[in-house]
C-alpha cells in the first residue's frame, strides 16, 4: 500500500495494487534456413527478415555477443555475408537493453496519486528513462515495479523528464490518453514547471531576467548543449524568466520558469548569463561550494488535471544537499517569496 499526500488539501489518499514478480526471461533457440533472396545479404538485415519481432540494433548486439551461429561458428560480425546453403542458429538471449523494460521495486516518494496521474519527487541522482550505462535502476523501472498497468504505457507514462542529478517534481500519466493529454498540455506550455537554482558568483544585472536563445547541440562539445544560432546551428527556439532570490558574494539563488522544454536548458541559458550553476562542471561551474551535482531543483508543478479539469499545484521541500549549500554560501531562501 502506498500512501500519499495530497498538497493541495493535505488529504491522505490511498491507492493498493497487486504486485507482479515477472518471469525471468528465458533463452530461446532458433534454426536459420536463408532463402535464395537473402543470399550475400548482410547478416544482421537477414535476421531483420528471418526474426521480424527483434529490432535489427537487438540483433546486432546478439551478433556481437557470439550468440549466432553460421555453419557451427559463431559470428561476431553483423556485415558477414550470408549464403543460402549455410546452416545458423540463434540464441534470442536477453540484453541489459531487451530488459531495461522491467519491473524494479524502488521507494518512490509520492506526492500525489490517483486513478490518472502521478506527481512524485524525483532524487538527484536517479535515471529517469533507461540508456547507455543505466539499463536497470531508473525512474521507469520504478514505475513499472509501482503499477503494472504502466506496462501497458510508452515509458511507463511518462511525459517528461529531469536530468539525472537535477532533483525535484514530475508528472506521470496511468492511462494512454491521460498520456496524450498531459504531453498535448505540455506542448501547449499548459504545465507550469518552476525551478531553484544556484548560480555561480554574485547577480548583477535586474532582479528579473527573461532569456530567449535558442537551444542546439555545441558545435565544439557534441556532448553539451548551447545557446545557437539558427541561421547558422540547427537547434529549437528557448525561453526561460529569471528571478533574483537572494544574492551572495559567491553565489546566487535563482528563481527560473520554463515557457519551453529544452535539453539543458536551464544549464544552458544560466551559463550564458556568466552565472553556471553550482556544481555543474559540463557548463563551467564551481565544484567546490557545497554542492557535488548541479545546483537545480523542480520545486514547483502545476497543471489543470486532463480528466476533472480541477487546478493541481504541488510544491517540493528543498534536497538536504541544496539547503546545505544555501548556508553555506549565506543565501536566503523563503517559500512565501515567491
Amino acid at each position: 500500500m502506498n500512501k500519499t499526500n495530497l498538497i493541495i488539501s493535505g488529504t491522505p489518499l490511498l491507492d493498493e495494487l497487486d504486485g507482479i514478480s515477472p518471469l525471468e526471461p528465458q533463452a530461446e533457440q532458433r534454426a536459420l534456413v536463408f532463402t535464395a533472396g537473402q543470399h550475400g545479404m548482410r547478416l544482421d538485415r537477414a535476421l531483420v527478415e528471418l526474426v521480424p519481432e527483434f529490432s535489427r540494433n537487438y540483433l546486432q548486439q546478439l551478433i556481437e555477443s557470439g550468440g549466432v551461429l553460421i555453419n557451427g561458428q559463431a559470428m561476431v560480425k553483423a556485415s558477414h555475408k550470408v549464403k543460402v546453403s549455410d546452416a545458423g542458429l540463434i540464441e534470442l538471449r536477453p540484453t541489459p537493453q531487451s530488459q531495461a523494460f522491467k519491473a524494479e521495486s524502488m521507494a518512490l516518494d509520492v506526492v500525489f496519486v490517483d486513478a490518472h496521474v502521478l506527481v512524485i519527487h524525483k532524487p538527484a541522482g536517479l535515471v529517469v528513462h533507461p540508456a547507455p550505462g543505466n539499463w536497470s535502476g531508473t525512474l521507469m523501472n520504478g514505475l513499472l515495479g509501482y503499477d503494472p498497468r504502466a506496462f501497458d504505457l510508452p515509458r511507463a507514462g511518462i511525459v517528461h523528464r529531469l536530468d539525472k542529478d537535477t532533483s525535484g517534481l514530475m508528472v506521470v500519466a496511468r492511462s494512454r490518453a491521460v498520456m496524450d493529454a498531459l504531453v498535448h498540455a505540455i506542448a501547449a506550455r499548459e504545465v507550469k514547471r518552476q525551478y531553484l537554482a544556484i548560480g555561480q558568483g554574485a547577480w548583477s544585472g535586474a532582479v528579473k531576467c527573461p532569456v530567449d536563445a535558442a537551444i542546439g547541440r555545441d558545435p565544439v562539445n557534441r556532448l553539451r548543449m548551447a545557446a545557437v544560432d539558427l541561421k547558422l546551428h540547427p537547434g529549437k527556439v528557448a525561453r526561460t524568466d529569471f528571478e533574483l532570490l537572494s544574492n551572495g558574494a559567491q553565489a546566487c539563488l535563482v528563481h527560473c520558469t520554463l515557457h519551453t522544454g529544452r535539453t539543458h536548458q536551464i544549464r544552458v541559458h544560466m551559463a550564458q548569463l556568466k552565472h553556471p550553476l553550482i556544481g555543474d562542471a559540463l557548463y563551467g561551474g564551481a565544484m567546490d561550494l557545497g554542492m557535488s551535482r548541479q545546483a537545480l531543483h523542480a520545486y514547483r508543478l502545476a497543471f489543470a488535471h486532463p480528466v476533472t479539469g480541477q487546478a493541481l499545484s504541488f510544491s517540493a521541500r528543498l534536497p538536504a544537499d541544496f539547503s546545505a549549500a544555501l548556508a553555506m554560501l549565506g543565501l536566503k531562501y523563503n517559500q512565501k517569496d515567491i
